[in-house]
């Protein structure tokens, strides 16, 4: 019997770098395809800056053809201008997927960092450190981009009927 692969792209949001990764998912296998991070030009009016991130993904999407897509909610401990312009980068994170016919799973960061490191309070240090554990040859070019993966790996895990996924 040969188990079916999943390509899932893992979204970690931000409005001055975007974290992505791929993973591809064969049975309990997890194999890293691709990862980077999308810098929209601090200089440009937010909405330009949305449409640059918009774009960017949808280009990751075209290029990798993943099956599922997976984001992390946004954990907001500082003021309400960040959390709303957050916000609006993390809307662009879940759209552009869902806008490609891609299912969107969410998860906290807790739950993130259990899925990978085995602890909810992991630092970004654990989660690299991790993620080179499980897929030996990833290649990423920030700390984004490992959470990205980080966030592709818990959706491998939880993935099915209930996505949306707590602490």
């Amino acid at each position: 019997m040969t188990d079916h692969s999943i390509r899932i792209l893992g979204i970690d949001p931000g409005l001055r770098n975007t974290g992505w990764g791929i993973i591809e998912q064969t049975g309990n296998r997890l194999k890293y395809i691709a990862s980077g991070t999308i810098k929209p030009p601090q200089k440009d009016e937010l909405s330009a800056r949305l449409l640059f991130l918009h774009a960017e993904l949808h280009k990751v999407i075209a290029a990798h053809e993943p099956h599922e897509a997976a984001v992390e909610e946004t954990f907001v401990s500082a003021g309400a201008r960040s959390a709303l312009l957050l916000g609006q980068a993390r809307g662009v994170c879940v759209m552009t997927p869902a806008s490609a016919g891609l299912d969107v799973g969410e998860y906290a960061a807790n739950v993130i960092k259990k899925s990978v490191v085995g602890a909810g309070h992991a630092d970004k240090n654990q989660i690299q450190m991790m993620i080179k554990v499980l897929m030996p040859t990833a290649d990423f070019d920030s700390a984004d981009a490992a959470d990205a993966l980080a966030i592709a790996i818990t959706h491998s895990h939880h993935r099915g009927p209930a996505q949306k996924i707590r602490a």
